[in-house]
This record gives C-alpha cells, structure tokens and sequence, in this order.
C-alpha cells in the first residue's frame, strides 16, 4: 500500500534513568543496542518528566498534555482519564491504526488502546530472578507478527518493566556489574534501606536476605537495564526481519527516572530529585529523521505526542501543551524551554519550580522523610542536589515562589480547572491529610510485590 502511514512502537521504558545509560555517557555498558539505535537516530540530551510518578507521567506521554490538561498528577488517580483529552492510541485508531498495549492494562493513562495484552512483570520465577523483558517479548513478538500482517499500520505500545523494583534479572546479568561480596558483615550501607520502615517489608520481600552493601542492588539495577537492552534487540530484529524497518517509527523513552540510594527514597521513584525527573528519549524514523543527531535543549514529555503526530504527518484539531520537536530536530528555532513546573503525588504531595541553575521544592504535606517544608537546591554548584540553602538563599526561594505561582495561575485561567495537586487530598488512600511527618510515616506501608503491583492498576482499563 504506497498510501500507508508508518508504523509506530514506542518502548515506554518505566523507571528507566537516563544518566544510567551508556548512549548518555554511563560509564557501565548498560544500554549497547539502544546506542546503537541512538547513532541511527536522534537522541535528546536533556529530556525531562517534570510530574511524577507512572499515572500522570504517562498520561503526559500519550496525550500532549500536561497535568493541568490531563487533571492528572497522583499515582493512585480517582477516575477514569478525563474525556476532555484525547490519548495518541484514540487519534491514532481514528486514523486507521490498529493499536496494541503491553504491559499497561488496567491504568486510566493507558485509555485507547483495540488490545491489551500483558506478562508478569513482579513475581520472581522457580530461579528468584524475575525475566521480565523475556517474558515480555513471548507476548510481543506474536503480536508484532499479527499486526504486521494486516494492511493497516500499527501503534505498539511496550511498556518495558525491568528497571522498576523489583531488581531481578536473570543470570549472567545479576553479576555482570558487580564482583565484590554483597553479604560483607562488615558493610552496613543498607542499613538505613533495612531501618526505612514505609519500606522495608517490600524490599526486603525482593533483596536476596543477607544482602548488605547498597552497591549491589544499585548493580541490579544497572544488570536490569542491560538484560532489557538485550532483550529490546530482539524487538527490533524482528521489525528488521518482517521488513518495516524503514517504514516505523521507533521511540525509546521513560515516564520517570528512579532513585537509588539518594535522598534517603532507596530504590524508588519518589522525591523532586533529577534522577527522578531525567529520562531518555530517543527517535528513529530512516530517511525522515536525522542519523546520529544529540539534541542539546531541553525537552519535556508531553512533547512526545505532538512529535510523533508530525513524523506520522497526521493532523489533529487539538491545542496540545507540549510541542513538536521536529524543529529542533532539523537544527531550525523553536520555543525553547528554559524552567518548569514539577510535581509529585506518589508517597508526598510536592510541588516546585526548576531552572537551569536553582530547584525549589515545596511541601504541600509532610512527608514521611522529616525533610523540611522548603529546599532550594542550586543545580550548577550542587547537580547531585545535597545541600539544602533554602534558609540561606530567601529571595531566591521568593522569586521562584512567585514565578510557580504565577504559572499556576496561569494554567489554571487558561484550563478552567484547579491545579490538580490542589485537590488530590486522598492521594495515599489514607482519607486524610497529613498533619506531620510522623503521622505520614507511621501510616504509609508498602507489604511484598504483589501489594505494589496492586497499586498500579485498576482491575480493567478497557476503552473508557
């Protein structure tokens, strides 16, 4: 069919922080066939999640929107995806895709989708690793060959878990960046991880016991995102082999990055940190879009919509908050971002304000940390974001109060709606606010994996 739209897959990479990856200048050879695509494409160099956690940063992804056009911004979102929006699966559909989702059944971001298919992505297997981009290709390689089959394009939606805890890849990567002695008695790094007591019970539910340097799972990690790697090739052996490769477009991305052992949020994704908010994206398109280009400016992820509408030349009525990056791609001008609004709802209700030089967080609750109300970070002199000079730096804190205020307003005029992390009261499920850290801390409690599997998913997203 010379008419056809190109096909689309996005690997939607979940926890996936970008400064681990080799093609972003990790020192660890984590991510070989993913350089490999990048060389072949177009990678972002500075390509944020500004809300966080999974919910809201997808609902950002698949629409164009941000949180004030989604009135999405807690993990655990009341409600269905509001009809106000309408998500890339859903415009795609109407202009003649066929769309498949793996991995994200059951979440109110993932609205949209003819088929969803899922694999396990928490429990460890008879080994105690757990194979989870394996098991996902056993699912998406059948389905890549079913819609390749049809005279329709496609839009593959893979939502790839490895690099969210739990950290269990299978062998040989479970030793490929580590060599020392996980169980030295005299290590007591994981202590603190251990005595954390909202999380405890479920890393200790996923840790191998005895384990006692932090180094280790943060290796875990990194042998996750390899063991991923590997297995995404396998992905794109096959687009090769069915003969789409020129006729898809290929998009590597995260809805956020994760925390390790920073910040005292051990192995997870909480906390207005950049690790959390860093995440890659890349794009390749042959013969449309550029080889080997690295974009320098800075790019969020509602962009990844009205970019990816452009590569497909599919036009749509919608006034989208992010925009095409295409532009910047062909080295033309376009709007460049230069700060903007980050939220968080997962285990705190934040908010705050970034820069290229300073990063103000706010408090909306306390949090179950004990951190204070207010921290100010300068980001040129401290990237790593270790000291607090909130109480040192007040105007600062003032001026870039006033300029997140202002935006707010801003986009609430423009939306009609509250700020959403206004009104997510019940955002932990608790039917409180909390009215101290204690209070948050003592109430908080995450049990073993299935517990947190539980709390990603409704029992069925279907097409509402």
């Amino acid at each position: 069919m010379p008419n056809k739209k190109p096909n689309l897959v996005i690997f939607g990479i979940d926890s996936l922080r970008r400064d681990h990856m080799s093609a972003y200048g990790y020192p660890r050879l984590t991510t070989p066939h993913i350089d490999k695509l990048a060389g072949e494409g177009v990678l972002f160099e500075q390509h944020f999640s500004p809300s966080i956690p999974t919910t809201p940063a997808y609902a950002s992804m698949l629409t164009g929107m941000d949180v004030f056009g989604t009135d999405v911004v807690a993990l655990r979102h009341q409600g269905p995806l509001g009809g106000h929006v309408k998500t890339l699966a859903e415009v795609l559909e109407e202009n003649g895709y066929n769309t498949t989702c793996i991995g994200f059944t059951g979440n109110p971001s993932s609205r949209g989708f003819q088929t969803y298919l899922d694999y396990e992505a928490w429990v460890p297997d008879e080994t105690g690793r757990t194979p989870k981009a394996l098991l996902l290709n056993e699912v998406a390689v059948p389905e890549l060959e079913r819609l390749a089959k049809d005279d329709k394009p496609f839009f593959l939606f893979l939502r790839h878990m490895d690099p969210h805890s739990p950290y269990l890849p299978p062998a040989p990567y479970e030793r490929a960046f580590y060599g020392g002695n996980e169980k030295d008695p005299d290590n007591r790094s994981m202590d603190p991880v251990y005595g954390f007591k909202p999380f405890a019970d479920f890393l200790k539910s996923w840790i191998p016991e005895g384990v006692t340097d932090h180094e280790y799972v943060t290796a875990q990690y990194d042998g996750a995102v390899a063991y991923m790697d590997a297995c995404i090739q396998t992905i794109l052996a096959k687009l090769d082999a069915l003969g789409l490769e020129e006729e898809t477009l290929v998009v590597v991305t995260s809805d956020h990055g994760e925390t390790l052992y920073e910040h005292d949020c051990y192995f997870d994704h909480h906390g207005l940190y950049d690790c959390t908010l860093v995440v890659p994206l890349i794009f390749k398109y042959p013969g449309r879009v550029p080889s080997g280009r690295r974009v320098k400016e800075v790019s969020l992820i509602s962009d990844v919509m009205p970019t990816v509408l452009e590569l497909l030349e599919i036009e749509t009525e919608t006034a989208y908050d992010g925009r095409s990056l295409i532009k910047m791609v062909e080295g033309r001008e376009n709007d460049r971002v230069s700060e903007f609004y980050i939220t968080e709802c997962t285990w705190m209700r934040k908010h705050g304000w970034r820069t290229p030089e300073w990063k103000l967080i706010r408090a909306l609750e306390p949090d179950f940390h004990f951190k204070p109300e207010v921290e100010l970070y300068n980001l040129i002199r401290d990237p790593e974001e270790n000291v607090n000079l909130a109480e040192q730096e007040p105007e600062v804190v003032a001026l870039l109060t006033k300029r997140m205020e202002d935006y707010i307003a801003r986009r609430e005029g423009e939306t009609g709606r509250t700020n959403p992390i206004f009104t997510n009261l019940n955002w932990h499920g608790k039917g409180k606010v909390f009215q101290s850290s204690q209070e948050a801390y003592d109430s908080l409690h995450i049990g073993g994996v299935i517990a947190a599997r539980a709390l990603q998913a409704k029992e069925k997203a279907g097409k509402s």
